[in-house]
């Protein structure tokens, strides 16, 4: 039976007895009131009439007395008034009796006739509401019993669905919360059964069907790869470093909570978008793309800058990083791009550190330029004759010092400069400036070195060269790097080959020298502060070719090196016209 059926059928039955005690209680009530009213109404008024008439008749005196007027009208209301069996002939009798008394008054002996007339009525009246009494104590007592069992039936149903119905209903979802539970704690082998042919044997197979079914979901492969992406999703939440993952249509699939931070947009707003569209709106984000969506050399030197972003109320630095996801499908050759990941990682504490050397290092070189100064000045002095003449081992002593001191005061400005790159305080004094002018000062400060190995240098200019802008310091600082770097380098009496070209909008300058050549595991990083190639005449301590870089970029020019092992190396750079 169904419970909707069940509730309705308790219901109704509840609802149709107490209909049934609610006529029964008013049909007994009612034939109780009609008993009362018998007594009261049609009993009572004889009496009072007879009672009346009694008084009227000791009353009368002559026929046309008053109380002759009064004693007729009581008669007629109780002839009137004729409610039991023999009633009526008595009071006719009374009727006829009462006639001969006004016919002949002299008859006295009528009064006691018309008395006892009157008292005939006065019983059969006492006589029924007696009996109509008893009649009404009947119904009384009839009611009471039909109400009391129709109550007593009506409290048995009701107590009966209150103890059954409830628990027939309450046990099977007691019992289906349950089985809930149990499937939430992933115990998906639970089953209920309910046998009854109701909603709740539907909801039974229902529910065991969807139990089956998880189960299976649960030990195949698929909940396996949910389960493990879930996971990836989480640890990837759960990094520090800001994490952005692109499809190879450049669509957002996975942004952590870092990276929501950095970029100042939540979750919601990131995935599912386009990377492009979101860039349309938020300047970091078209930052971290632009090297998709503009694969140039420019994207490539912005792609190793860090980056310094507010976020999180402090400015921090990050090193972008971007990784491209490639797989080879099974049974193929080819890999396929599925999009790539960008990282953030944050260098703030490096980035602090780095700037704590920076400074140390421009204080530090700072005050030691003064004492390399006087140390040189000395030397200078001790050489003059006015302090002295000095002999032969002197000399060497002396001319020891001056090495000694020109390396530490080479070293010194270099870490000045360093200084000035790494804070990017580089003080640029941009003029035209003629590719010659910069060939032949550049010629000169490397003279004496060139003497001493007896090294030839051949130049290659073209005609009438045009004007560079350039900052001719710091480019002549550059062009006498890399002439120091080739002698150093360059056998005895060996040759060094400088040219000066003109290019579309640009003047490049190359130094190419004869020494052993640079191993092409280094060229990508010769570049690089406090490289130093192994095997090597380590003369200095890594920083002029990455200061050299530094000027050369600043003034939004190229730098570049060709190398062959055995043959030599080429170091050159280009500035704009």
């Amino acid at each position: 039976m169904k419970i909707k059926t069940k509730l309705t059928l308790g219901v109704g039955l509840l609802f149709i007895m107490i209909i049934l005690l609610s006529l029964i209680n008013g049909a007994y009530i009612n034939a109780v009131k009609n008993d009362t009213e018998n007594v009261l109404v049609a009993n009572y008024n004889t009496l009072e009439y007879a009672r009346n008439m009694l008084l009227a008749l000791d009353e009368i005196s002559t026929p046309n007395s008053p109380a002759t007027k009064k004693f007729e009208d009581y008669l007629k209301k109780q002839q009137k008034n004729i409610t039991e069996n023999g009633e009526k002939e008595i009071a006719d009798k009374l009727a006829n009796h009462y006639q001969q008394l006004i016919a002949q008054p002299s008859r006295n002996g009528l009064y006691p006739t018309l008395r006892h007339d009157i008292a005939d009525i006065m019983q059969l009246s006492m006589e029924a509401i007696q009996r109509k009494n008893e009649l009404a104590k009947k119904t009384a007592l009839s009611a009471t019993v039909w109400i009391a069992l129709s109550s007593t039936i009506c409290f048995l149903i009701a107590f009966t669905l209150l103890v059954n119905l409830p628990s027939s209903i309450a046990g099977p979802i007691k019992e289906l919360s349950d089985r809930i539970k149990q499937i939430a704690a992933s115990n998906y082998h639970q089953r209920v059964h309910f046998e009854n042919h109701d909603e709740f044997g539907e909801l039974s197979k229902s529910f065991n069907t969807m139990a089956k079914k998880l189960e299976e979901y649960h030990d195949s492969n698929l909940h396996q790869l949910l389960f493990d992406k879930k996971r990836i999703e989480t640890l990837i939440n759960n990094m520090r470093d800001p994490v952005i993952g692109l499809d190879e249509k450049h669509i957002i699939l996975f942004a952590n909570d870092e990276a929501s931070k950095v970029i100042g947009l939540s979750t919601n707003d990131l995935i599912g978008k386009t990377a492009q569209d979101v860039a349309a709106t938020n300047d970091l984000m078209k930052l971290l793309i632009n090297g998709l969506t503009n694969p140039s050399k420019e994207a490539e030197k912005q792609i190793s800058s860090p980056l310094k972003i507010y976020a999180g109320g402090k400015e921090s630095f990050f090193q972008k990083e971007l990784i491209e996801i490639d797989i080879t499908p099974t049974g193929e050759k080819e890999p396929q791009h599925l999009g790539h990941v960008i990282i953030l990682k944050n260098i703030t504490p490096f980035k602090e550190l780095d700037f704590a050397k920076t400074n140390f290092m421009a204080t530090l070189s700072h005050e030691l330029k003064m004492p390399i100064s006087s140390i040189q000045h000395t030397t200078q002095l001790l050489e003059e004759q006015k302090t002295g003449s000095i002999n032969a081992e002197q000399r060497k002593l002396i001319d020891s010092i001056q090495k000694s001191n020109d390396h530490l005061l080479k070293i010194t400005n270099e870490l000045l400069n360093l200084s000035q790159v790494e804070t990017g305080n580089i003080p640029l004094n941009i003029q035209k400036n003629n590719p010659n002018d910069i060939l032949e000062y550049a010629l000169q400060a490397v003279k004496s070195q060139t003497d001493q190995k007896q090294i030839l240098i051949l130049t290659d200019t073209d005609y009438q060269l045009p004007d560079i802008k350039t900052d001719i310091e710091k480019t002549i600082w550059v062009l006498v790097n890399f002439l120091t770097n080739a002698i150093r380098y360059s056998p005895q009496q060996g040759k060094i080959f400088v040219q000066v070209r003109k290019g579309k909008d640009y003047v490049s300058f190359s130094v190419k020298d004869e020494g052993k050549g640079i191993d092409q595991q280094y060229l990508d990083k010769i570049f690089d502060k406090y490289l130093q190639i192994p095997n090597t005449n380590k003369a200095g301590i890594g920083l002029g070719l990455a200061i050299s870089k530094e000027f050369i970029e600043a003034q939004d020019g190229q730098i570049g090196i060709e190398s062959t092992i055995g043959v030599g190396s080429t170091f050159y750079f280009k500035l704009p016209i």
